[in-house]
This record gives C-alpha cells, structure tokens and sequence, in this order.
C-alpha cells in the first residue's frame, strides 16, 4: 500500500512537471486608454511593444484608478509660436497616488519620436524618476527627444482622438510656477474625471489607495 501511496505521488509530479508553464498575461501591441476631461475626451495609444515598461506603468494607473481626481495642471507653449507646445497631466505632487519609479526608455532605444500627439512620461532631475505625470504635445518636440549627452524623455505612444481637447488645454491662462515650469501652472486646471482602457485587460496593482481613505 505504502509502495502504491510513493508511486502515485511520483507519477503526479512527473504530470505536473510535464504541463507547460502558463505564460504571463500578455498586452496587445496597441492599448487604447480614453481620458475623460472637465474639457472633453482625450483617447491615447500605447505601444507596449517598443516601450514595453512605460506603457505598462501608464496602464497600472489606469487600472488603479490612479489619474482619477487629478488634472491637466500644465500648459507649456512655445515662445515662437504659442499654438504648439505640450501639456502636463497626472498626480501632480499627491505622493500618495505614486507607484515606484520607472526607468527611462529613451527614444533612442524605442524609436518612438516626440511628434505631434505623442504622450510621454515625465521625470525629475533623475531619468529614471518617471511616475505618475505625463505629457501630451502639440506639434512636434523634438527637444524632448534623446540625443547624445541629454537622455531626454520617454515617449509611448500618440493620441487618436481629441486632439482638439489638447489644444483647448493648452491655450489655457497660465502663470505662475517657478524654474522650468515658470508662467506655465494652468490658472484653472482642468479636472481628469475618469480613464479607462479600451483594449486588453485590466490588472490591477491591488495596493493600498491612501488618498481614498484619507480624502483627496
């Protein structure tokens, strides 16, 4: 009986080890995310192939209702031409909506350039600083783009539809703020009431949501 019990153990194991491991869930190639704003909608898309880590730290916010409650708070506009420029959106400072820094992706490793429409992550002095703010640009930036010496920024996709809501935003009155962001603070920022994704499935990061027990 002993022998039998020892044998049926051994065969389980030999199965189990015979089974091929599930794969990890995988993103389509092109996610859409739509950005429902106090000015309109906004629809983005991500390209989790060649920005495989920003695109997927976009998406845990969204998931995580993360972007929900927060804004469009900046407005940068080109001094040359105002109509083109880029916007700045997310969590502004609120840490407590904050998951762990990124690592850069630049546009020399991606290929993904700054043109018109591009969505792409901001950072702080570090490049690899990039949480929950991103930018939406206007005309082509090329500026943000990586070149030899300057690491640039992390650009993963474009918007698809309402374009006409990101160039609303960015006329906005702006003014104050201080060091880059001077004369650029959204005097009235613009409220981002809800995302959502429109491809894939969602996966959230089931971590603590500080700014919903404590009030926004």
């Amino acid at each position: 009986m002993r022998a039998l019990l020892i044998a049926a153990v051994a065969l389980g194991a030999a199965l189990a080890s015979a089974r091929p491991a599930s794969r990890p869930h995988a993103e389509p190639p092109v996610v859409r995310v739509r950005l429902v704003t106090s000015l309109g909608s906004i629809t983005v898309a991500l390209d989790t192939r060649r920005a495989p880590v920003t695109a997927a730290n976009f998406l845990a916010y969204v998931d995580d209702g993360r972007l929900e409650g927060t804004s469009f708070y900046r407005a940068s506009r080109r001094r040359s031409d105002p109509r083109f420029g880029f916007i700045q959106g997310g969590i502004d400072t609120d840490y407590r909506r904050a998951l762990t820094p990124i690592r850069l992706e630049p546009t020399s490793e991606t290929g993904i350039r700054h043109g018109d429409g591009a969505i792409s992550m901001a950072h702080g002095i570090s490049p690899n600083s990039a949480s929950g703010n991103f930018t939406l640009g206007v005309g082509a930036n090329p500026a943000l783009d990586a070149r030899p010496g300057y690491p640039g920024y992390a650009a993963f996709g474009r918007v698809v539809a309402g374009m006409a809501t990101v160039r609303k935003i960015l006329a906005l009155p702006t003014g104050g703020g201080r060091d880059a962001m001077r004369g650029q603070m959204i005097l009235k920022p613009v409220l981002i009431l809800k995302t959502e994704r429109l491809d894939g499935t969602p996966r959230p990061t089931g971590r603590i949501k500080p700014w919903l027990l404590f009030g926004r």
